[in-house]
């Protein structure tokens, strides 16, 4: 039975890096340019990476992908333009959690309720410490922490922030087994002390 749980905790995480870089790879325009620089960029309607494409007379021109796939190619001034005028007009909500788009806010909401389930461990493990009088890890604690880091590593999966992923990545492996030892280890879970 350990096997088999090993076995698909690897499989997870080889889903979850397949995921991860095929999101990544698929996030570039399709019509990739030799020796194109790609940036990152947040303009409405289009993907967040562009293309930054020098020209045969020296000029420079940026090509954007619209989520619909659509490439669209914009000279300098009409990308800082474009840049400018969505960048002044962006809402307080956009403004404070960095998003451009209604998607980006349901991504930043799951982010955001991770994080608060995540925290939400350490406030359960301390009010049942408090109650016990003596340092006690409860099952809660390992569930708040694998719902709660599950959700942050979709969201730093979506954000494409390695440091998220690897952080959330191996702690959901390790909550995952703490689970499996509390409902599958042959004894009812006890409290521990620390």
């Amino acid at each position: 039975m350990k096997r088999v749980v090993i076995a698909w905790i690897v499989v997870a995480l080889l889903l979850a890096g397949a995921w991860f870089g095929l999101a990544w790879l698929s996030d570039t325009p399709a019509s990739d340019p030799h020796h194109a620089v790609n940036i990152k960029v947040q303009l409405e309607d289009a993907r967040d990476r562009a293309n930054l494409i020098e020209n045969p007379d020296g000029s420079h021109s940026y090509l954007l992908e619209g989520f619909d796939g659509t490439p669209e190619t914009l000279t300098a001034e009409q990308f800082a333009a474009r840049v400018y005028q969505q960048q002044r007009s962006r809402s307080l909500l956009g403004v404070l959690f960095n998003i451009s788009s209604p998607t980006g806010l349901i991504w930043v909401s799951l982010g955001l309720l991770g994080q608060l389930l995540f925290t939400g461990r350490m406030i359960a493990q301390w009010l049942i410490s408090e109650k016990e009088q003596q340092s006690v890890v409860p099952p809660i604690f390992w569930w708040l922490s694998f719902v709660g880091g599950l959700m942050l590593l979709a969201y730093f999966l979506w954000r494409r922030d390695i440091v998220g992923v690897l952080g959330q990545g191996f702690g959901v492996v390790i909550y995952a087994r703490n689970l499996y030892f509390i409902h599958h280890g042959g004894n009812a879970p006890q409290p521990r002390t620390a």
